[in-house]
């Protein structure tokens, strides 16, 4: 069955202070019927603090602070769902869009296994 990365965005100034426990117990209450039914595989939030790392040419690796785009949000938390198509992982996202009121973005996970060794 396919899985389905869900981000939400935040804007870069935005302050988390503002958050309602209404929209706190929203959240945990899609959270809770998404694992009822089964499609929910990981949820959580993350910190707008970034570390970036860039391989140059000539082999060494760069660390820097910072998103490596320069943009005005940053990925604010994800969902990982597992649907039997992208129709159903869109009716889920659009309850986490209204419960956020923000924007989400869905894109399918793609995953090819390594070959067995040997």
């Amino acid at each position: 069955m396919p899985q389905y990365l869900i981000s939400s965005y935040l804007p870069d100034d935005f302050d988390p202070s503002s958050v309602t426990e209404a929209t706190i117990e929203a959240i945990h209450a899609l959270n809770r019927e998404m694992i009822a039914a089964g499609v929910r595989k990981f949820a959580c939030g993350l910190s707008p603090k970034t570390t970036t790392l860039r391989s140059q040419a000539n082999g060494e690796v760069i660390v820097t602070d910072g998103p490596y785009l320069e943009t005005k949000e940053h990925v604010g938390g994800l969902w990982i769902l597992e649907t039997e198509s992208l129709d159903q992982a869109l009716a889920w996202v659009r309850k986490g869009a209204q419960v956020l009121q923000g924007v989400v973005e869905v894109r399918e996970i793609f995953f090819n296994p390594a070959p067995e060794p040997g």
